[in-house]
């Protein structure tokens, strides 16, 4: 059976911090606040993977009331969800995932996310889509407050 998981995050900008998205260090004056390393993009796609497989959140598998996850690699977090659902019997089929945010913008990086998403959820890169837009000056996203990213993913229980 194919399932299909939405996840949503959302951070706001803070200074002295790096701007990590889908594993990648992308050069701006501020980066995404919270408690691991704040990949706003990463975090969306773990939750829709979750959320595919009926196992929660990332709340519940990475508390942010844990200090076993401050400054935690996004990433890691993403390839230890993968493998969990591997050994829960499910193959990940395709990942789609948008960034909301004004700036910077994510063409010159989107390559570099894709290829870095790629190989964490040991998918082809012809499975896993970076899409980028603004929030055309509307909310604390048009007010370059902070970045949201909306994903979907699916996947298919073996046997």
């Amino acid at each position: 059976m194919v399932r299909t998981g939405l996840g949503i995050d959302s951070h706001a900008f803070a200074p002295g911090r790096a701007l990590i998205l889908g594993g990648v260090d992308i050069p701006h004056e501020q980066g995404l606040a919270g408690h691991s390393d704040a990949d706003v993009l990463t975090h969306a796609v773990i939750d829709a993977l979750l959320g595919a497989a009926a196992l929660g959140d990332i709340g519940q598998h990475f508390p942010d009331t844990d200090q076993r996850f401050k400054d935690a690699d996004s990433m890691q977090l993403l390839r230890t969800v993968v493998a969990h659902l591997g050994e829960r019997g499910f193959t990940l089929g395709n990942v789609d995932v948008t960034v909301v945010m004004e700036r910077p913008k994510l063409a010159p990086y989107r390559d570099a996310i894709r290829a870095a998403l790629a190989a964490a959820l040991g998918l082809s890169a012809d499975a896993v889509n970076v899409k980028a837009t603004t929030g055309e000056g509307l909310g604390f996203i048009g007010r370059g407050e902070g970045a949201a990213a909306i994903a979907t993913a699916t996947i298919e229980q073996r046997g």
